[in-house]
């Protein structure tokens, strides 16, 4: 396929390239898979962490604040993107990849257990400082975490679930459309849109919530039976979700569209 000259890439060209940046991502070494993790962690719940600070005390009524929340929220992934951290949700998109047996399953697995280790750590870390910063004792912004995390800690498991489908639909839909840009400001647009849409719907991100829930508990809104239960309930079957999103609503779909025929054009 001719190249484009300063257009966006084709949806079949963002599917090679897709592909191409799973392989390279699978293949990594360990080291520099969890350094990028950690800091995609960080990122997230940096993103997180401005969400909440936006959206308290805003009189714009529910759906004008959830939308500036998720504006707000952006920020995680497009430092993810640009900056080159690694984000578990995003990786499912190396499914791309093993798809087309281009990687294998222990590369995609070894991928994801490194990322998901190091954006937990990269999460947790982010709230250790915060934290210590006391960035809860802004006005209104401890209530704001407070809220989130117990939300966050009570919905069930089915719900919990489906939540986590759609938010990972949206957030790999938001990476991909990131490789559709050639220039950094046609990879925020792309970024931007499909993250708001999920924050400002009430998804579930797992990664994010590695940062909400110690927060919400450090706050007491959670005792420590209640965090455990979220621990699991919560961020057991986000993940799964999550990872149903990526690697079925997205991943799948587009490898079916674009890459099941090597000889498409």
């Amino acid at each position: 396929m001719p190249d484009a000259g300063p257009d966006a890439y084709a949806p079949p060209q963002i599917a090679q390239r897709v592909s191409s940046a799973g392989v390279a991502k699978a293949s990594a070494n360990a080291p520099t898979i969890l350094i990028l993790g950690v800091l995609g962690g960080a990122f997230i719940a940096l993103g997180s962490m401005f969400y909440a600070v936006v959206i308290t005390g805003s009189e714009l009524g529910y759906g004008p604040t959830r939308l500036l929340g998720g504006f707000a929220f952006s920020l995680g992934l497009v430092l993810v993107v640009i900056g080159g951290a690694e984000l578990f949700t995003g990786n499912n998109l190396i499914a791309m990849a093993w798809a087309s047996r281009l990687v294998s399953t222990r590369d995609v697995l070894r991928n994801w257990v490194i990322v998901y280790v190091g954006n937990f750590v990269g999460a947790l870390g982010t709230f250790a400082l915060a934290w210590l910063a006391g960035v809860h004792d802004l006005p209104g912004v401890g209530d704001t975490l407070a809220t989130i995390g117990e939300r966050k800690a009570g919905y069930s498991p089915l719900q919990v679930f489906a939540l986590g489908v759609l938010c990972n639909g949206l957030v790999c839909l938001a990476v991909w459309l990131s490789y559709a840009g050639r220039a950094v400001v046609d990879r925020v647009v792309g970024i931007v849109f499909p993250v708001t849409a999920f924050v400002a719907v009430g998804l579930e991100h797992c990664v994010a919530n590695f940062f909400y829930l110690p927060y919400a508990w450090a706050l007491g809104a959670l005792d420590s039976g209640g965090l455990k239960t979220a621990a699991v309930v919560n961020l057991g079957i986000v993940t799964a979700g999550n990872i149903v999103g990526g690697t079925l609503l997205v991943a799948g779909v587009y490898w079916l569209a674009y890459l099941r025929n090597p000889e498409r054009d």
